[in-house]
């Protein structure tokens, strides 16, 4: 019979109310002591659902996370007490759902060859944690789409492979990197001890879309390339290098974004800033201080260039960056020329707005631009640079407030730049602003 009038109104209503009564129905907790206590209980978990792991030591337990949540209400992993789960020997994790959520879990000193945690999902979320020690190929591995890592601790990885590996499969994955604190890492002493590599060579053309922002890099040592960036369309954003002998490196891809960064290098030897490889990318408002291999590197190209060798850099925006006591150039203009089958000079650059003041032994600008390039409203302070575009001044630089080298109001007006647009206009970040809730952490070093 069909129904009509109020009475149709009626049953509408009060099915309308059930179905918000069962959406909002109270999420059950399960309490589990084990890997096979956590698969019995994400094969019943439904949206919301919370699997509260028991404190202590869990030893070779390899945990698998699968599952549906929501938006709304995901499906839960966390430590009854964080940090008080430690996960030691064989132990590992891996979250292979949608909208899952693992929270204050610690990875110590883990033995397996394979990862440490997996994000293999659709907005799956590692957050309040931590991975240290070990011999996983990767303490936390990044597949699928949407997935994030946050308010996390990595350190101490001592074997080949990035801390950190970002999977570009073909597509944009929109993976989040936020608030964490990477912590120490040795010198390898070879290729392969990034802190982070978004993508590989062969991956390097695909579009991933990947956010990396207001972390923490402390001591990151492992190699010359802190972060590798080798896909397109990545932002970096946000971040403190602090005593890291390295640089953010746009290895391989194009159309990425260098923005607002904090590279604090306290004369270390090996520390540095931005190496810049390839097209169309955007380095805006960094701050780098107090490097000895120099500011920004623009690296010459390989002609036909195969995806494992260095594409020319070209269509390149470089503005609003503070570049202050470097000990090597503020601007390499030509990095690697004549190495490597090396012969293409960057093309097309535009450098604007941009404050160099070189340290003692460096200068502003080293090597040779290329065609189509456009300097606009430059200062440098305290040493000369006879080029258009660039107003040199004796002016003295002065520490500011916020612990960052400042040039005068008069001399930046004179230039055209904008204070306010600058690096300046953020602060870098100590351990007090990332990392685990629960975890005490060394302060000593992260200060300006």
């Amino acid at each position: 019979m069909k129904l009509r009038g109020p009475t149709s109104s009626v049953v509408h209503a009060v099915l309308l109310i059930s179905g918000i009564v069962a959406f909002t129905a109270p999420a059950a907790e399960h309490q589990v002591a084990s890997a096979v206590d956590i698969a019995k209980a994400a094969a019943i978990a439904k949206p919301g659902d919370v699997l509260v792991m028991r404190d202590g030591v869990w030893r070779d337990q390899p945990i698998v996370l699968r599952g549906k949540g929501t938006v709304d209400r995901p499906i839960t992993l966390r430590a009854t007490s964080p940090g008080k789960v430690i996960l030691t020997g064989k132990s590992s994790v891996v979250m292979d759902g949608e909208h899952l959520v693992v929270n204050g879990i610690f990875l110590k000193d883990g033995q397996p060859t394979g990862d440490g945690v997996k994000l293999a999902g659709i907005h799956c979320r590692l957050t309040d944690s931590a991975v240290t020690g070990g011999n996983y190929k990767f303490f936390v591995h990044l597949l699928g789409t949407s997935n994030r890592v946050d308010n996390c601790y990595l350190a101490g990885k001592t074997n080949d492979s990035p801390t950190l590996q970002v999977e570009v499969e073909g597509r944009h994955n929109y993976h989040r990197i936020d608030q964490n604190h990477f912590g120490p890492r040795p010198p390898l002493g070879r290729n392969g001890g990034e802190t982070i590599r978004v993508g590989y060579s062969h991956q390097s053309m695909t579009n991933s879309g990947t956010l990396v922002e207001n972390n923490l890099f402390d001591r990151c040592d492992g190699e010359l390339e802190i972060i590798s960036s080798k896909s397109c369309e990545n932002v970096y954003r946000g971040n403190t290098f602090i005593d890291c002998a390295g640089t953010l490196t746009l290895r391989h891809g194009n159309r990425c974004v260098v923005e607002g960064n904090f590279f604090l290098g306290h004369h270390k030897k090996g520390s540095g800033g931005i190496r810049v490889i390839g097209e169309d990318h955007v380095i805006v408002k960094n701050y780098i201080e107090g490097v000895t291999q120099g500011g920004i590197w623009i690296t010459a190209g390989i002609p036909n260039s195969e995806l494992r060798g260095y594409f020319q850099a070209r269509n390149c925006v470089i503005a609003f960056n503070t570049i202050v006591d470097s000990a090597g150039p503020c601007l390499q203009l030509d990095a690697g020329m004549g190495s490597s089958r090396r012969t293409l000079l960057p093309e097309n650059i535009t450098i604007a707005m941009n404050l160099f003041s070189p340290g003692q032994g460096g200068s502003p600008f080293k090597g040779t631009e290329g065609a189509g390039w456009n300097w606009l409203g430059n200062l440098c302070v305290g040493a000369p640079a006879e080029h258009a575009g660039v107003l040199a001044t004796e002016q003295k630089l002065a520490r500011g407030a916020d612990g960052l080298l400042h040039a005068g109001v008069e001399g930046a007006v004179s230039a055209g730049i904008n204070r306010s647009g600058g690096a300046a206009a953020r602060r870098s970040l100590t351990v007090r602003d990332v990392g685990p809730s629960w975890m005490q952490r060394n302060d000593s070093l992260a200060k300006p």
